[in-house]
């Protein structure tokens, strides 16, 4: 029996190859996705991390009680304690630094890699003795000597496209400076290498930006050989001054800095796992398929191996042998290509705007467990099932003949089986139709109905194919007895058609589901913009923490073709448990260029101490126009009582809260600040002309945004946005996996059907009939595959559509027709091209050596 299972995996070269690429193509995707996931998150988290492997001690500024004697004396690190530190014992080092943060303009004028506030560096070159920083060695130039000039880092040069000389414009916050590069340097910070961004500063213009003049924000120290870190912590602390500087060791730092590197990356391992999850779904489709006809063609030679004294365990351990034999050799292959897969995702997935960090592949344990529990595990099971099914045939009637349709029984249970399912899935859908919400919960009982009801199809394809095909095949038959003769092949066996079709439909059902979730999606942002937002641009800050130079606001006012300019400062308000976005705003500024829509109240007696809410915080915490609401306002103010004076219909450009201006900007980030500007021009217009005067009224920071109301959906949708493109990939491997099962399907049932295709050619039928009846078969599965994936999909988007709808009161379901329509004659041409091959071989066969085969 080994000798027989060695011989039949080298028998048929051929199959040997479509089997072994089938399996290696659901290895390499699924070990792929989880390389690039695990890729991904260690480059997120280099890029968000401050490498702490030589400090051993990290000296910071503790923040005084406002009004205290401490906090008029302002900082302690200077130069005078960075050269007491070093003399501590056990120090061997000392680092001052000024750090912060600064985003830069390209060459070209356009922010660079602006998207990341923490990665986007800035700091002092602090020289030593000999004259240079350690920790930026200089590649070309020299280092900044004065506040007009600058350095950057080689990565950062070749992004954005300077040379030694440039004027580079950059902001760290507020006003836009221009500086001279100067120097290129090297440097081994991960949120660097990882696509962030460096700039470095003389020491004097980097405390004065990030501290004050002749301070520093920390110290870094290292240790001696030997010397404890924590004992070198309790040496540093005990020469510090208690109120006003801390040390903190470098273990505790990484610790902390772990935990919140960990918070900012958690989302972005999920979505490469589910890309996994569904890769190995449909991957697992083909190889059952695949060894499911490969076994059923060998019935009659596992009949004659039974009639000559084979047991069946010696049958099923001979397949099984097989299976293992290429699962491990398409292991072998699969996992260096999908490490290929791995090192191109990033350029895949990521956008100029939001380019995904850079960073080594990292292989871990689960990639090499997951090629072989696909390449051998799925495929051994994949055997398993059939032959165990051959098995117990009996011999005689094996012999007689090769095929042996499932019995009443058999689809019954699967019948009862698919529509339990079916009601499970659709019912758990149905329930989520009153849903006011898109909860965590809610989502999750979404996936798992949708999964569900994908389950269902997938059990109930084989019943549905003989309904669907019939009908579908009306319009093969208009292409005469080729068309009805691929309509009855189709027919001939269900179970292999729909398992065929099967990938075809998961990836078409995902991608249309998605499709019609985002198109609805946008056209009801759209809505809301429309709705909500009078003015024609809004200019913002990038992050929260950053703000407007105050100068712009009259700019922007003054720049020809401007109506209106309202400022708007944002802040945080709590409420309750929960913390809510406040907007400060003038009444009478803000009306111009806002839409809102007050169901009691109104604006006119907003001042200090008087505040609207949105119709859901009023929801929340029961309030109308005229009641009191107690909140606080930012981190340092108290508790109060708010009166309501109106509540407005929710609004994103008015956020939850609308405040008076003054009141907010003193709780702000920082006081006094600005983050928003909206405008209206002359006639409502728009077009790069004004987008240009107003990104030159703010200086052209590269900490600003200047968006019109199309750049406002486009972000608010970005998320959705980025999800419906990894939709749109797995669409692309189920066309790949989906091609390749129609191939080893119509390569398979030409070889069952030699002599039948033998006759045909006998009795009239031409070259070119066979190939049009091959290719009319491919089709009708392919059809079969997209119209349930269609139904199963829309049904989906219908359903889950009310958890958008119940967060976004403007949601209705919009079909985008042409998506549709792509997506379908996609999938068609799936089966055309799939069907090429098998054509072209049954169409060579000889008529007379084909009724000759037996």
């Amino acid at each position: 029996m080994l000798r027989t299972a060695l011989r039949n995996v080298l028998a048929h070269k051929a199959r040997l190859v479509m089997t072994v690429l089938a399996v290696c193509l659901g290895v390499a995707f699924v070990c792929g996705t989880l390389v690039f996931a695990d890729s991904s998150a260690a480059a997120y988290r280099a890029a968000a991390s401050k490498n702490f492997a030589d400090i051993a001690v990290t000296v910071s500024p503790k923040d005084p009680p406002p009004g205290s004697a401490a906090d008029r004396r302002g900082s302690v690190l200077d130069d005078a304690l960075a050269r007491k530190l070093a003399d501590v014992p056990g120090v061997a080092a000392v680092r001052p630094s000024a750090d912060g943060s600064a985003v830069l303009n390209a060459a070209d004028g356009t922010p660079l890699r602006a998207g990341k506030a923490w990665a986007n560096l800035a700091t002092a070159y602090v020289p030593g003795k000999d004259g240079k920083d350690s920790r930026y060695p200089l590649v070309k130039g020299r280092a900044p000597s004065n506040g007009d000039e600058l350095a950057v880092d080689s990565g950062t040069a070749a992004a954005g496209h300077f040379r030694i000389g440039d004027t580079v414009t950059l902001a760290t916050d507020g006003p836009v400076m221009t500086k001279r590069l100067v120097g290129i340097v090297t440097t081994e910070d991960t949120r660097v290498t990882a696509g962030g961004t460096l700039a470095l500063f003389d020491v004097a213009s980097a405390q004065k930006l990030f501290a004050s003049p002749g301070h520093y924000t920390g110290i870094d120290l290292s240790a001696k050989p030997g010397i404890n870190e924590v004992q070198l912590s309790g040496r540093v602390t005990a020469v510090l001054p208690a109120d006003r500087a801390e040390a903190t060791t470098g273990s505790a730092q990484a610790a902390q800095q772990g935990i919140l590197v960990d918070t900012l990356t958690r989302g972005y391992t999920k979505m490469p796992l589910v890309f996994a999850g569904v890769s190995l779904f449909i991957g697992s489709f083909l190889v059952v398929n695949t060894f499911t006809m490969l076994v059923k063609r060998r019935t009659r030679e596992i009949a004659l191996l039974r009639a000559i004294g084979a047991e069946r365990r010696q049958v099923v351990r001979s397949v099984l042998l097989e299976a293992f034999l290429l699962g491990l050799a398409a292991s072998a292959a699969g996992f260096p290509l999908g490490l290929g897969i791995a090192s191109v995702l990033p350029d895949v997935l990521g956008t100029d705007a939001d380019p995904l960090p850079k960073g080594p592949l990292v292989i871990g344990p689960l990639p090499v467990v997951a090629a072989l529990c696909v390449g051998v595990g799925v495929t051994m099971l994949a055997a398993w099932l059939p032959a165990r099914g051959a098995a117990k045939v009996a011999p005689v009637e094996a012999l007689r003949s090769a095929e042996q349709p499932p019995s009443g029984a058999r689809s019954r249970i699967r019948g009862v089986v698919g529509l339990g399912l079916l009601a499970l899935g659709a019912g758990l859908l149905l329930s989520l139709t009153g849903a006011k919400d898109a909860s965590e919960e809610n989502l999750r009982s979404a996936m798992f109905g949708c999964a569900v009801l994908v389950v269902a199809l997938i059990v109930l394809a084989p019943l549905l194919a003989a309904q669907v095909i019939r009908l579908t095949g009306r319009l093969t038959g208009r292409f005469g007895v080729t068309g009805r003769l691929a309509r009855e092949n189709a027919l001939r066996d269900p179970r292999r058609t729909a398992a065929t079709a099967a990938t075809l439909m998961v990836s078409t059902a995902l991608v249309a589901g998605l499709a019609v979730i985002g198109n609805s999606t946008g056209q009801a942002l759209d809505r809301q913009a429309a709705d909500g937002l009078g003015a024609d641009y809004v200019i913002g800050t990038r992050t929260p923490t950053t703000v407007i130079d105050p100068a712009a606001v009259r700019r922007v006012a003054d720049t020809s073709g401007v109506r209106t300019a309202a400022a708007v400062s944002d802040s945080t308000v709590f409420v309750g448990g929960g913390v809510r976005h406040i907007s400060g705003v003038e009444p009478d500024a803000v009306k111009a260029a806002m839409k809102l829509d007050f169901t009691s109240g109104s604006l006119k007696d907003l001042g200090p101490g008087r505040i609207a809410v949105s119709s859901t915080v009023a929801r929340e915490h029961g309030v109308s126009a005229g009641g009191r609401l107690n909140a606080r306002m930012g981190w340092g103010q108290d508790f109060r009582q708010y009166t309501v004076v109106g509540v407005y219909k929710d609004n994103p450009t008015a956020q939850d809260v609308l405040g008076d201006r003054g009141e907010v900007q003193r709780s702000s980030f920082k006081p006094g600040s600005v983050q928003r500007i909206l405008v209206r021009t002359d006639g409502g217009a728009t077009s790069r002309s004004i987008e240009g005067k107003l990104r030159t009224a703010v200086g052209n920071s590269p900490l600003v945004k200047v968006q019109d109301r199309e750049a406002l959906v486009r972000e608010a949708a970005g998320a959705l946005s980025s999800l419906l493109t990894l939709m749109y990939g797995l669409l692309g491997i189920g066309v790949v996996i989906s091609s390749l099962g129609i191939v080893n399907t119509l390569a398979m049932s030409v070889a069952e059907r030699t002599r039948e295709i033998g006759v045909l050619r006998a009795i009239g039928m031409d070259r070119a009939g066979v190939r049009r009846m091959i290719r009319l078969e491919a089709v009708t599965v392919a059809a079969f595959g997209t119209l349930l994936g269609l139904a199963g999909g829309l049904f989906g988007a219908w359903a889950v559509g009310s958890l958008a709808g119940g967060a976004m009161g403007q949601y209705s379901l919009a079909l985008p027709w042409g998506t549709l329509l792509l997506v379908c004659l996609v999938s068609l041409a799936v089966g055309v091209v799939a069907a090429a091959l098998p054509a072209r071989r049954a169409a060579a066969l000889s008529p007379l050596e084909a009724v000759a085969e037996s």
